[in-house]
């Protein structure tokens, strides 16, 4: 075994703990090239697509990467921005809004950065600057609040695949849902009140969550069971009943019968039960992407007034919000506890001086 080389790395160095913030990841930029590229790496995880891997491998560069990476392009031109891709730079200012509030209590002792599972900023270039930088104990939070095989177990996977190419590993927790936090469900209803009080309700408030095939679930995955509790505990922070919301499921791809009811199915089926106004949150996204400005924001829009809808509204993703900010900062500061770094430096700058008396 060949271990990494710590080139940062001194003995003299402080301790440090490591705070990162994971996401599924972006093409570097909105062409039929970067996304074959970006695509060929999320779809090659066989956490993502369990299919037999000979089979798949024929599939995915026989047929997908010819066709795909084409029509996804066009897509994500249509919510790329000037600074580039929107869950990148979201996940930029999370990220530097996280840092400034945990530095304010923990100082130079903490270290917060992000990575992205696939594309850039990769997980084992990040992490291992990190741990090059000093950090001794190292809390990884993917910000998936709903715990998914396809995608929370797929960080791990990548953590771990890094750890058994260092010599010297953290102490380490791995934060694998918070679906059910109340911090996280306080911040989701309060976003879905602000909007409220902006525009009023509609008719129905739809939660639609990212879809994964229905064998992940009868498998022994929990996401659908996690979606669900975030619906309900939501609703009744929000104080609607079973009539006034429903819970679905996007973002499916293929012949395969994925976890229902389908988004769409639903927008274009509400309007001839009497439904003409929705307002459609996101809870599973915690930022703003292509599944949420263009798929919900736009496609979906068009289904349900094609349909005889009169009002769609999309309430954003949590994104950078102070609320959002604040939840994920509680429950980053509840997997610290019993990590005593600020002591331990104490202590070793008084043996330290000790030491030197005695020179």
């Amino acid at each position: 075994m060949k271990y990494i080389n710590s080139t940062g790395f001194t003995h003299k160095q402080n301790d440090k703990i490591g705070v990162l913030i994971t996401n599924l990841g972006t093409p570097d930029e909105p062409t039929p090239k970067a996304l074959k590229r970006y695509l060929k790496q999320f779809l090659s995880d066989p956490r993502v697509v369990e299919v037999p891997k000979l089979i798949w491998w024929t599939v995915l560069n026989g047929i997908i990467l010819n066709i795909r990476p084409r029509r996804s392009a066009k897509a994500y031109r249509t919510v790329w921005t000037n600074e580039g891709s929107p869950l990148l730079t979201i996940t930029q200012q999370q990220t530097a809004a996280l840092r400034l509030k945990l530095i304010e209590k923990y100082g130079d002792n903490i270290v917060v950065d992000f990575a992205m599972r696939y594309g850039s900023p990769a997980i084992d270039v990040v992490t291992n600057k990190m741990l090059d930088q000093g950090v001794r104990k190292l809390i990884v939070l993917p910000l998936y609040p709903q715990y998914c095989a396809s995608t929370t177990g797929s960080t791990f996977d990548a953590i771990a695949s890094l750890f058994t190419r260092r010599r010297w590993l953290p102490d380490f927790r791995f934060i694998n849902a918070y679906h059910d936090h109340p911090s996280y469900i306080e911040a989701l209803a309060t976003s879905v009140r602000q909007h409220w009080e902006k525009h009023g309700k509609a008719d129905k408030l739809i939660f639609s969550f990212h879809g994964i095939p229905k064998r992940y679930l009868t498998n022994g995955d929990p996401y659908f069971c996690h979606c669900h509790k975030t619906s309900r505990l939501l609703a009744a922070s929000l104080g609607i009943n079973e009539q006034q919301y429903e819970t679905t499921f996007q973002s499916r791809f293929g012949r395969e019968e994925w976890l229902q009811p389908y988004t769409d199915f639903r927008l274009k089926a509400l309007p001839g039960e009497g439904i003409k106004s929705i307002q459609v949150v996101c809870p599973g996204f915690s930022a703003d992407c292509l599944e949420t400005l263009e798929e919900i924001a736009v496609e979906n829009r068009d289904y349900f007034m094609e349909a005889g809808g009169k009002r769609y509204e999309y309430i954003p993703a949590l994104n950078a919000h102070a609320n959002h900010i604040a939840a994920l900062t509680t429950i980053i500061e509840q997997n610290i506890q019993g990590w005593r770094i600020d002591n331990e430096l104490s202590l070793r700058s008084e043996l330290s001086k000790k030491h030197g008396a005695t020179q």
